[in-house]
């Protein structure tokens, strides 16, 4: 278990502006548009593009591909720096959009080994949703912090306890208001800010821009009545009063701790609570904190680069065939030209065009310190879980690989492409995207993924990037398990079983199975050898 660091006193200034952050919620409750808004106060976008844009709306800016801008989810991760100033302090914040659709929840699980806190996206009408169950779970597993938003509250949404009361049952963890909605729906007017005593009114003729936000000292101040109905009033003097009486005071270790969450009531299409959210990852959220690695877990403070890739992104710019290994930086001041070691393969590697990422924009990063996030471009030899030093050979952990829960055979419409194919599905294999698996015996490839969706998503990039029409078929297997133990004892196996292996794309052993019967009889037969479900993606 990681020591989580309330604030690292002796961090180096830079390191300690850095917030780096993930948003999950479920598909639709409003994660694109909230990551929008917050560009919007970075000063990094002028005007938001909607996921469900009309007509001539522009398109959400976070959204690059063909797919996610057909269908309005998000289906890759795309990570995003921007400096944003709250108080006297300017803070540089790291954000990390994650896949919003169920079928990408392994994406996601790598993309929250990267940061440092989560932000919840809830929907006002809906509450709690399964989507968001699975990824709250994953962030319990690694103790992040996590910051609320409930969002949609200009829609008719559920009574403000209601919500409070769904999140401490279903996810087991307390809430403590950071603000407190006024009104709702077509009432809502607002929010009281709880932490700041301010009266935060919302501006519903300009959606890109904030209304004003009122100083005031605690409820009975008589500046309340001028801005606020006298009935609305009254619901929300009480509405605290009670919420005082039921509900824990915010107490920011609790909160790094992971055992209590702060909620912001907002309309991110609305543009509102948007900042008062920023202001508190800001002042409260963790600085950078200590990476579990082998043999030692690395701390922030150290001025030795260390960096660990948690997802590759192939063909993000369609004009050049390029694949971009994503890394965070766990330590040190890492300037552009750097030659760091690439630990797996033990050969250096000159890091000569590092980017920084803006949505689809990219710039040369000169420089990144622990906590940031860069891509770097390369031709396929940075993989998942790989780690980059200055020469000791570390090895971050943690970051998972699963088997496929479906499978399926994949062949080019013209059998002549089959080479091309394998290149295609290789890339797509380091990417994370999909585990590939070639039969020992036979020809093609099955392809395994974690749901559905992600076969459409496979067919449509493959005929785009690579000009290639392919068909997926059922395949005669339904599940695959990564096969270990001692070598004997693992080739004997493999002699036996001839009909059910295949390798993977990094040449690991897979048993390929039809019934959880096969498996049952694998461990009485053999004993010595493990059938693994996950592999962990270390060098």
């Amino acid at each position: 278990m990681l020591d989580r660091a309330s604030n690292l006193p002796d961090l180096p200034a830079e390191i300690a502006r850095r917030r780096t952050f993930a948003i999950i919620s479920h598909p639709d409750a409003g994660k694109t548009t909230l990551t929008e808004k917050f560009l919007l106060y970075g000063g990094a976008i002028q005007m938001a593009g909607q996921v469900r844009a009309k007509g001539e709306a522009r398109r959400t800016r976070s959204d690059y591909m063909q797919m996610e801008k057909d269908r309005g989810i998000s289906v890759s991760a795309s990570a995003m720096s921007f400096d944003f100033a709250s108080g006297d302090r300017n803070y540089r914040f790291n954000l990390v959009d994650t896949p919003g659709h169920s079928d990408f929840s392994e994406d996601t699980y790598r993309t929250l080994t990267a940061v440092d806190a989560a932000i919840m996206v809830i929907d006002g009408a809906k509450g709690v949703e399964s989507q968001t169950r699975k990824l709250f779970e994953v962030c319990r597993l690694r103790d992040l912090p996590i910051l609320t938003f409930c969002n949609k509250m200009d829609r008719e949404s559920r009574d403000t306890f209601d919500i409070i009361d769904e999140i401490q049952e279903n996810l087991a963890i307390d809430v403590t208001p950071a603000s407190w909605p006024i009104g709702v729906g077509r009432d809502f007017l607002g929010c009281y800010d709880v932490l700041n005593d301010r009266l935060e009114l919302m501006d519903r003729a300009d959606r890109n821009k904030v209304a004003e936000s009122i100083k005031i000292e605690g409820l009975d101040d008589p500046k309340l009545a001028d801005h606020v109905p006298a009935h609305l009033l009254d619901q929300l003097r009480e509405e605290l009063e009670m919420a005082k009486e039921l509900l824990p005071k915010f107490d920011p270790q609790a909160f790094l701790d992971g055992t209590l969450t702060p909620i912001w009531f907002g309309s991110a299409i609305n543009s509102f609570g948007v900042k008062e959210l920023m202001d508190g990852i800001g002042k409260y959220g963790p600085v950078p904190q200590p990476q579990s690695a082998n043999p030692r877990q690395i701390g922030p403070d150290e001025t030795k680069v260390m960096g660990f890739v948690f997802k590759v992104q192939a063909n993000m710019d369609p004009k050049h065939r390029d694949r971009v290994a994503f890394v965070r930086l766990a330590s040190g001041h890492f300037t552009r030209g750097m030659k760091l070691t690439h630990v797996r393969s033990k050969k250096p590697m000159t890091i000569s065009a590092p980017v920084l990422f803006l949505a689809s924009d990219r710039e040369l990063a000169e420089e990144a310190w622990a906590g940031d996030i860069i891509g770097i471009p390369n031709h396929g030899q940075l993989r998942i879980g790989d780690t980059l030093t200055e020469g000791e050979a570390l090895r971050v952990t943690g970051i998972p690989s699963f088997a496929p829960e479906l499978l399926q055979n994949c062949r080019a419409g013209d059998p002549m492409k089959a080479k091309h194919l394998e290149k295609a599905l290789m890339q797509f294999a380091e990417e994370g995207a999909a585990k590939v698996f070639k039969p020992n015996i036979g020809s093609g490839f099955i392809v395994g993924v974690v749901g559905a969706l992600q076969f459409d998503v496979l067919a449509s990039r493959i005929e785009m990037e690579y000009g290639l029409p392919v068909r997926f078929e059922p395949s005669q297997f339904t599940s695959a398990r990564w096969v270990t133990g001692p070598k004997q004892a693992v080739e004997k196996f493999v002699a036996a079983n001839k009909q059910h292996i295949a390798h993977d794309n990094d040449g690991d052993i897979v048993y390929m199975t039809r019934l959880q019967w096969d498996i049952d009889r694998i461990e009485r037969d053999h004993p010595e050898v493990t059938l693994s479900a996950t592999k962990e993606m270390m060098v």
